[in-house]
């Protein structure tokens, strides 16, 4: 492609100047070009420490996104809700690590999702220096989560849903079940690592990032001693809504081993450990897509086995006498 460079640029490098012109493209990857020829000034390649300036026309043959370096894996279940040249949004259940980390090398998100005709050219941000285990990934659900995600298939997708998300202008909304019923209301915490535990994250901290739930309680079950809760991210914090909900609202996710604690209630007892999963679901994501800027919003209902909790919650009624 020929890049006509604006008529008042000053002299500067040309990597500096590409990475400018390419928005979302890193720096790294234009430096990758120039490295592999293909940036040219008047039939001669340039070097990234070349000066550029204004008027000059460059050729520029943009290379291949880097690939990533985890191996597809076309058995890993998800659903797809919508998927377009930049973007895809998926349904992932329960038990699934979004990308390969520590003790989950395999069977991950990433996996399946390189797996897909389309997206096994995803790119990674090459600043980070876990990109190549995690591409097109801007936000994550635990593994217990279930729910809606979105992913990026393009550089431009990326850095615009990384922006929204900084930004805090992605809509998300969880339903959850929890042990008892929660404080409602807007909560607001400092948020990080826990003393005690190196896997938890607390509000009870000196120092940490802000981190804001608002909660809702859709439904008392069980006569109280439950709840089918609405919470609604303004930030997203690691396990966020699960601190929030066991440190500040007083009722944790139900069967969450980590944040909560299995029931003592006889009736509440083997549902909890019957589940096999945390009871937090991401039911909504609502964006501007990053290249089009339509407005988008994907709902997934509850998963089987968390609208069969809530059902045998129901059953045991609100009449409910300790």
């Amino acid at each position: 492609m020929k890049l006509t460079l604006r008529a008042e640029l000053e002299p500067e490098r040309v990597d500096k100047v590409l990475a400018a012109e390419f928005r979302g493209v890193s720096r790294a990857s234009v430096q990758r070009w120039i490295e592999e020829g293909r940036v040219l000034v008047d039939g001669r390649v340039l070097r990234r420490s070349d000066r550029v300036e204004g008027g000059m026309t460059l050729d520029v043959d943009p290379g291949p996104p880097p690939p990533s370096d985890v191996a597809p894996d076309p058995r890993v279940p998800f659903e797809v809700l919508h998927e377009d040249d930049d973007v895809m949004v998926v349904v992932k259940p329960a038990g699934v690590v979004v990308h390969p980390g520590r003790g989950h090398w395999e069977g991950t998100l990433v996996s399946g999702l390189i797996a897909r005709p389309g997206f096994e050219r995803a790119t990674f941000d090459p600043r980070d220096p876990l990109g190549p285990l995690r591409p097109g990934i801007v936000h994550r659900l635990d593994k217990d989560t279930s729910g809606v995600l979105v992913v990026a298939k393009s550089a431009r997708a990326r850095e615009g849903l990384k922006d929204a998300l900084a930004r805090h202008d992605v809509e998300r909304v969880y339903l959850g079940v929890t042990l008892g019923v929660p404080r409602a209301g807007r909560l607001e915490s400092l948020h990080g690592r826990s003393p005690s535990s190196r896997r938890k994250f607390s509000s009870r901290v000196l120092e940490g990032r802000k981190a804001v739930t608002t909660v809702q309680v859709v439904e008392p079950l069980a006569g109280g001693r439950a709840a089918l809760v609405r919470c609604t991210l303004e930030t997203g914090r690691t396990h966020q809504i699960r601190v929030h909900l066991s440190e500040i609202a007083g009722a944790p996710i139900f069967a969450d081993p980590l944040y909560g604690r299995t029931p003592a209630d006889p009736e509440l007892a083997p549902l909890s450990t019957g589940l096999g999963r945390h009871a937090l679901h991401a039911a909504v994501l609502g964006f501007t897509h990053p290249v089009t800027g339509a407005a988008l919003r994907f709902e997934a209902p509850l998963p089987p086995e968390l609208a069969q909790l809530v059902a045998a919650l129901r059953a045991l009624g609100p009449g409910y006498r300790r």
